[in-house]
């Protein structure tokens, strides 16, 4: 019965998510795909998935639109991450996976909530970017604690500290003036994988018989997002130095300052013939 309970949400949104796939194909193949604004997209979601994503949400952006603010949708994200750290160490994997899910939704929500209420600042930018660090932090803190008597403690740790590389390096690069936003592991391939990878380690351990391959698949999952992340990290860290290695050698061309123009002035002929007859001076 706990499997029902635990697939039933998935097939629901599965279901959604097909439906409103192939009616969001339908339209892009006849012409007809809806104009939408702000897709991001990157290597692994690409700009058709980035335009599918973004439609789907655009009923509940209208919903919130004028009525909530960024910010509020950001602290929320940021609470749903805290309580899927704490229901990870306790055990309790499927209440882990939909909460952690839906504060990824929550993360690309908010920054479009803010275009589109023309909240855009500077503080709400940094609101965002420390609330999801200090997210990941949180949620991958309790799969670190269910994990801590086994081996595989140490893939949540790389995966812990090498999402905080991926985003350290995209923010050092950008203060520096680059603009860096490659990687197949960023943080919605990250909330992807880890709510997937939940979702499976809850569907075993719901029978006593198959408990024992909670762990492993966990830790599998955790494992395969350290090492993606920590790829993608070391990446970005060679393609910022790179380009910053390039600029520093690009001769600086210093233009010539053009010379001054003398003045003329005309002597009256007059002058000029007094000067010219005039004796020379004695030399002494």
């Amino acid at each position: 019965m706990e499997r029902f309970y635990l697939l039933a949400p998935a097939l629901v949104l599965l279901a959604v998510f097909v439906i409103g796939l192939i009616a969001f194909t339908v339209l892009t193949v006849t012409g007809r795909q809806p104009r939408l604004r702000g897709v991001k997209h990157n290597e692994l979601f690409g700009l058709f998935l980035g335009s599918f994503l973004v439609w789907m949400m655009s009923p509940i952006e209208r919903l919130l639109v004028g009525r909530v603010s960024a910010n509020a949708i950001t602290a929320v994200s940021l609470l749903l991450c805290a309580l899927t750290g704490v229901a990870a160490a306790t055990g309790h994997l499927t209440g882990a996976c939909w909460m952690f899910a839906v504060a990824g939704i929550l993360d690309v929500l908010d920054g479009r909530l803010a275009r589109l209420n023309g909240q855009q600042t500077a503080a709400g930018a940094l609101f965002d970017s420390v609330s999801d660090r200090w997210g990941e932090l949180l949620a991958l803190g309790g799969y670190i604690w269910f994990l801590k008597d086994s081996p595989w403690m140490f893939a949540a740790l790389g995966a812990l500290g090498a999402s905080q590389m991926v985003s350290y390096t995209r923010a050092r690069a950008e203060s520096l003036g680059l603009d860096l936003r490659g990687g197949m592991m960023q943080r919605a391939e990250r909330v992807v994988l880890i709510s997937a990878g939940t979702l499976a380690a809850a569907w075993y351990g719901a029978n006593p018989e198959t408990f024992g391959a909670v762990v492993p698949i966990l830790g599998g999952v955790l494992l395969i997002c350290a090492i993606a992340s920590t790829g993608t990290a070391l990446n970005r860290w060679y393609v910022a130095y790179r380009e910053l290695a390039r600029r520093a050698e690009k001769p600086v061309v210093i233009e010539d300052t053009p010379a001054q123009p003398q003045m003329a002035f005309s002597v009256p002929a007059k002058l000029r013939e007094s000067a010219e007859l005039a004796p020379a001076a004695p030399r002494i």
